[in-house]
């Protein structure tokens, strides 16, 4: 059994993704910023933790992730607010990911989307600009620290059921659909496999198992 604390922990992946770990008997703690949401989590069978990321520290954060083997970062801002979205998509990423270092937790999962970087492409008076900024610096300071990472890249996210069967590196002309099921079934998947820190994994629902179009990546 690990430890493994999630950041962002009501979030609909999340949820999926504590249900899967707990499931297969991990121990998982799942951040959360309003303690009304602690019925939920619990039933996933995780320890839910009342945790502000966006406003803690470094230190508080460190505090927080102390004895877990892995985190998965999950939460974000929800958009609609530019300057939230920095402060949670970027600063307090930036944060946890020093934060891991200081705990020393050494693996550590992004959940991002589908053609997050630097050169987005999306215009500065639209309103995913903020979002896309975000995390495209927040992806770009994993990939600088000496953490065990995985930056998870999926597509238009549904509410569609899991199925287990993705596509990876999808055509940007094709239909990127993924539900958060299977976004959460990948997520778990890459903790299981250390051969998946330092990728960048991009997806979206498809043909071929998980288990399979992970082992393509190697």
């Amino acid at each position: 059994m690990t430890r493994i604390a999630i950041i962002g922990g009501h979030g609909k992946v999340a949820l999926h993704l504590s249900t899967l770990l707990a499931e297969e008997g991990h121990a998982v703690t799942s951040f959360i910023r309003n303690p009304d949401h602690a019925a939920d989590v619990a039933e996933t069978g995780a320890t839910p933790s009342v945790l502000d990321v966006e406003n803690s520290t470094t230190a508080a954060l460190a505090d927080a992730l102390q004895g877990h083997d892995a985190v998965v970062w999950s939460a974000g801002a929800g958009g609609g607010n530019p300057d939230r979205t920095y402060a949670v998509d970027r600063d307090a990423a930036i944060r946890s990911m020093d934060a891991a270092g200081q705990a020393g937790v050494n693996r550590y999962v992004m959940v991002s989307y589908l053609g997050a970087r630097k050169d987005h492409g999306v215009p500065a008076d639209h309103g995913f600009f903020a979002y896309a900024e975000a995390k495209a610096a927040a992806d770009e300071y994993l990939r600088s620290t000496g953490l065990a990472w995985t930056i998870l890249g999926p597509g238009g996210l549904t509410d569609k059921p899991g199925t287990g069967m993705i596509a990876v590196d999808p055509d940007p002309a094709g239909e990127r659909a993924t539900s958060r099921s299977n976004t959460a079934i990948v997520a778990a998947a890459v903790l299981d496999l250390p051969q998946t820190a330092g990728k960048t994994i991009e997806f979206c629902d498809g043909s071929l198992p998980v288990a399979a179009a992970l082992e393509s990546l190697s």
